[in-house]
């Protein structure tokens, strides 16, 4: 699982924020009203990122009608835990890089992993 680039990562937040899938042109919209370089960007950058994202396997096209629409794969959690695991897959001791993460994490999220891990072990 690949990380994105910065404009990806734009395009994917819309995506995954959006309760329906977006046009290249609707997307370009969003991102100049977030304030980004979007208001420069032409459409066919937005269609060249889209591409790429759907290349990745994170964005998906819909082409029954024009212009073509497209939708996050997956959700952003989902997004995350690949890159969390991509991370632990690579790493010589897990345990050391789990230990790091956890050391910091805030009370709060240390108590919400206690309750995740308690409910895993009745489970």
């Amino acid at each position: 699982m690949a990380s994105l680039g910065d404009l990806e990562r734009s395009v994917m937040d819309l995506l995954w924020d959006s309760a329906e899938p977006l046009t290249a042109n609707d997307l370009r919209d969003d991102l100049a009203a977030l304030g980004t370089d979007a208001k420069e960007l032409a459409v066919t950058t937005v269609l060249t990122v889209l591409a790429r994202l759907e290349k990745k396997g994170l964005v998906e096209r819909e082409r029954s009608s024009r212009p073509h629409r497209y939708a996050a794969s997956s959700s952003r959690e989902d997004h995350t835990v690949g890159l969390l695991n991509e991370a632990l897959g690579t790493a010589q001791d897990r345990e050391a890089v789990l230990a790091r993460f956890i050391g910091g994490i805030s009370a709060d999220e240390a108590a919400s992993l206690r309750a995740i891990l308690d409910s895993v072990k009745s489970a």
